[in-house]
């Protein structure tokens, strides 16, 4: 279980990274939308451990919508910053063992 809500921390933060105006979008930019396909794996296998132990899965999910519409100005961003804090609330209020 743990390393489930450490997956969503981590995912949640770079989400957050991607989030912000300017910044985000010329990371996406400037690595050829790489960071997009990095987070699209990043989700998955957030998706399959949180699967794996049971937990909450809604945000990996969006995760993956994310990294697909993610290379739409605008919708992308808003979309990260969505993402970012569903996966950061969901893997504070996680337990961890």
């Amino acid at each position: 279980m743990m390393a489930a809500k450490v997956l969503k921390l981590i995912s949640g933060g770079l989400e957050a990274l991607l989030g912000i105006p300017i910044i985000g979008g010329s990371i996406i930019l400037g690595l050829a939308w790489t960071p997009l396909a990095v987070m699209l794996l990043l989700h998955i296998a957030t998706l399959i451990v949180s699967v794996k132990n049971d937990v909450k899965i809604h945000g990996p999910i969006l995760g993956i919508v994310t990294s697909v519409v993610g290379w739409i100005p605008f919708v992308g961003m808003t979309m990260h910053i969505i993402t970012a804090v569903l996966l950061l609330v969901d893997g504070s209020k996680q337990k961890g063992e």
